[in-house]
């Protein structure tokens, strides 16, 4: 991994230097644009509205439009000028339990590898989190954005997981919230019941990413010039709306029956292969 950005914890008066790596990625499928009659890359120039000349990345700026239509054009200098104290420090504000944290506000995470010097109090940190079960909460400047940040420990490594601020989560203004529903008791018991029949450690390993999986085989038999077979699409059943306390009661069932398979792999399941 290459680290993206160095600078420096800070907490109380303890200074601890650091580099921050990107901690995930997404395994997409990579596609380009190309033109469909002949599969030539289709290629993007950046081009001046004022003076209609194509325009080299490195003379590229930063343009804030004003009401007036004028334009404030920003340079790399501009934004490494600026008076943030979180401009190359992560500053701890306060250590707070991790549930106060709501999940919506968390937004890309990152590792944190002290510098030789800064191993003792990166450990110091590290350790001290893991005993008290909180979480620190910071401020960072990254990306040309300040955010506030959540570190926590996984895995023996300090975890940097930038936030969200609280004006950029849309509210949920749905219709619904001011309706009043009727929920019978048989059905909120056969709904913890269903809940109950499907609950589960996670492990994410479990799971696959299916669409990617099914892209990547329409990829191959292009490839291979074979022709991909696609399965049927499922017959919608007519009639009337089925009962909620039965469609309920069979979730439940099949929920059941789904648990009492054995494991792929398992010995039960090798036995009765």
């Amino acid at each position: 991994m290459r680290s993206i950005w160095k600078g420096a914890v800070s907490f109380g008066l303890v200074t601890i230097p650091i580099r921050l790596y990107t901690a995930t990625e997404q395994r997409d499928v990579a596609f380009h644009q190309v033109h469909r009659e002949d599969g030539g890359r289709v290629r993007f120039r950046r081009v001046c509205e004022v003076c209609g000349e194509e325009v080299p990345f490195a003379h590229v700026a930063k343009g804030y439009e004003l009401p007036t239509g004028e334009m404030v054009v920003l340079g790399e200098d501009d934004f490494e000028d600026l008076p943030l104290p979180t401009a190359h420090r992560i500053e701890v504000l306060q250590f707070s339990p991790a549930d106060q944290i709501d999940p919506i506000l968390l937004n890309r995470s990152y590792y944190l590898e002290p510098d030789p010097v800064g191993v003792k109090p990166y450990v110091l940190l590290r350790d001290a989190l893991e005993r008290s079960g909180r979480v620190a909460i910071a401020k960072v400047a990254l990306r040309r954005r300040e955010s506030l940040a959540a570190l926590r420990v996984r895995e023996g490594v300090v975890v940097l997981e930038t936030m969200l601020w609280p004006d950029e989560v849309r509210e949920a203004g749905f219709g619904f919230l001011d309706e009043s529903v009727e929920i019978r008791a048989q059905e909120s018991r056969m709904a913890a019941s269903l809940v109950e029949s499907m609950s589960g450690d996670f492990d994410p390993a479990a799971h696959r990413d299916a669409y990617r999986e099914a892209l990547q085989e329409v990829i191959e038999a292009k490839v291979a010039g074979r022709e991909m077979v696609r399965p049927a699409a499922p017959v919608a059943e007519g009639g009337p709306p089925a009962d909620l306390m039965d469609v309920l009661r069979a979730s439940v069932d099949a929920a059941k029956r789904e648990r009492k398979k054995p494991e792929r792999g398992s010995r039960k399941a090798r036995e009765s292969a």
